[in-house]
């Protein structure tokens, strides 16, 4: 893991707040991420994972708190100025166009992610034909490109988005829940793809249910609970926080993960 060139973290988080009138989505969070960390994010349903990347891509502003992104304050700044800045995402449903093949729709992302275009154009220029072989190669998309985009089974619907959100590309990554729906055989194609990327210097933050994906790849886990942080560190203290065990694990659930956890030491 390493700091930007100027020696601060990718991502700074700081005192954020989140509200919704008298709901309080997001409660003075603090958090930073490194460049080519990978920071792991779990919690109840509520708790206020979304929320947060809603706030970190421009879709739902903070109502307090700062936001700074390779040194740059994001805070206000647009979806579209946060994605061109270099902060891509993915998303909890499995967003589309539905009715356009697997290529158009990277396309379209390495076309509109990069930079505002005056004049769109009907074609792609050379570097972003290049984005989106390389996004359907480490997807493994490439020999499903002429697939419409709502004939896709569940696993490629979540590497499509993924692929597009890579075609932009960005300097970080937010995966909101890759894994939620998918088989053990299909979580561990995910797993080998954000290793890949995680291997090339990728800053990814996950949102993720599935703890043994959720702790197999994170460098940091953060654990929230109605807003607020109750946990931030190794995935290995997960199981010894008390706090953690009883308002999200349970004893079943910590007690299959220590396990885990211990096979994989």
């Amino acid at each position: 893991m390493t700091e930007t060139a100027a020696g601060r973290p990718l991502l700074e988080v700081t005192a954020v707040t989140k509200s919704f009138g008298a709901l309080v989505a997001v409660n003075r969070l603090s958090f930073t991420l490194n460049e080519g960390e990978v920071l792991g994010i779990g919690g109840p349903n509520g708790a206020g994972k979304t929320t947060l990347f809603e706030v970190i891509s421009g879709l739902s502003p903070a109502t307090a708190g700062s936001i700074r992104f390779a040194g740059q304050d994001i805070t206000r700044a647009s979806a579209e100025a946060i994605c061109h800045a270099g902060i891509a995402r993915t998303f909890q449903l499995n967003a589309a166009f539905d009715s356009l093949t697997v290529q158009e729709n990277v396309e379209v992302a390495a076309q509109f992610g990069r930079a505002n275009r005056a004049v769109p154009g009907l074609r792609l220029d050379r570097h972003a034909r290049a984005a989106v072989e390389t996004a359907l190669e480490i997807t493994g998309l490439t020999e499903r490109r002429n697939r419409v985009a709502a004939k896709l089974p569940v696993i490629d619907r979540k590497l499509l988005m993924i692929a597009g959100a890579l075609a932009t590309e960005p300097r970080l990554v937010l995966m909101d829940e890759p894994v939620g729906g998918l088989t053990p055989g299909e979580i561990d194609r995910i797993v080998a793809l954000v290793e890949r990327l995680r291997a090339a210097g990728r800053s990814i933050i996950l949102i993720e249910h599935v703890m043994r994906f959720l702790v197999q790849l994170s460098d940091r886990v953060l654990i929230l609970h109605h807003g607020e942080k109750i946990y931030e560190g190794a995935p290995k203290g997960l199981v010894q926080d008390a706090q953690v065990v009883d308002v999200y694990l349970g004893q079943g659930a910590s007690k299959r993960l220590a396990t885990y956890l211990e096979s994989r030491t």
